[in-house]
């Protein structure tokens, strides 16, 4: 375990996840918008146990539509999309930024480092 904080941490495995996170986005847009829609396989334990949706049911597939702009699809699975969405948007350019200002800030102490 210690071993893959070690990579993960690392300067290289900054620049991995930096552009893990910048091309992820782009994989989604590749994807069709109905990529997840009426796959069959129910993961939701309030559907799987008890036949009741949960207020995160199609909460993937409204997220997949908003990243699609498709917005009446998006609020026919799950209207919160309509607030995730953009909150994940958050997140994740909180990541891409932090991610970024590690991979600048290792690359500046190697190059203090080398003169």
């Amino acid at each position: 375990m210690r071993q893959l904080f070690k990579i993960f941490f690392s300067p290289l495995g900054q620049k991995i996840w930096l552009g893990a996170l910048i091309v992820f986005p782009f994989v989604l847009w590749i994807l069709p918008g109905d990529f997840f829609d009426n796959d069959g396989l129910v993961l939701c334990p309030s559907r799987l146990f008890f036949g009741i949706e949960c207020y995160g049911c199609g909460i993937t597939r409204s997220v997949m539509h908003m990243h699609h702009f498709q917005f009446d699809d998006a609020v026919f699975y799950n209207t919160l999309g309509l607030i995730v969405y953009p909150a994940l948007i958050f997140v994740w350019g909180m990541w891409v930024y932090k991610a970024y200002k590690r991979v600048k800030a290792d690359q500046t102490q190697t190059i203090e480092a080398s003169h």
